[in-house]
């Protein structure tokens, strides 16, 4: 229990130090990173992650810029009945080119994501930090545009998130949904 305690505390430290210091990529151009993306790593020490990992899957995120430069997301999950998961947020643009800020009514939380690395045509990594009641916890996401994912890139992926203060056990690259069937959800 002692070592459990020390080890989220040591996290948390290198949470809150390294997210200090990350910043968003440089040229960042939202047009290039608008459409549909699958959302394949996810990573946080939150406590309802580590509660619900072993369940999730693959989902997918649409990135629709506005005519203001803010983005209009939308997430879909299939879940194991075949309904579907949805949220969506209005994130808006700030003086920094690749960060962006929105209020989750869902979960009652401030986030401050940015995006940190991305080849338009391939990946996206985003590193959000959430604040809700004065406590920050950091979510890292690895978007591709399929389904299928280097090993080199989720192994980027993997290290920013060890770097950013993300236990190793909290790291996920997430299953495809199912084989020989509908995986996604449709269109809302």
């Amino acid at each position: 229990m002692r070592n459990t305690l020390l080890r989220m505390a040591t996290a948390l430290l290198c949470t809150m130090v390294a997210c200090a210091q990350v910043m968003p990529m440089q040229d960042f151009d939202l047009e290039k990173l608008a459409g549909k993306w699958y959302m394949i790593g996810f990573a946080t020490n939150a406590q309802w992650f580590v509660n619900h990992k072993a369940g999730m899957k693959m989902g997918t995120a649409v990135l629709d810029p506005t005519a203001g430069g803010d983005i209009d997301l939308s997430y879909a999950n299939l879940n194991a009945d075949g309904t579907c998961w949805r949220m969506t947020h209005l994130a808006k643009k700030t003086e920094t080119p690749g960060r962006f800020t929105f209020r989750s009514q869902r979960w009652n939380n401030d986030n401050d994501m940015r995006f940190v690395a991305a080849q338009s045509d391939e990946f996206a990594l985003v590193h959000t930090i959430k604040t809700k009641d004065g406590v920050s916890e950091v979510l890292n996401k690895l978007y591709s545009r399929s389904p299928e994912i280097s090993v080199a890139l989720q192994q980027k992926f993997v290290d920013f998130s060890l770097e950013t203060g993300i236990l190793s056990d909290n790291i996920a690259i997430l299953p495809k949904n199912g084989k020989n069937t509908n995986t996604e959800c449709p269109a809302a």
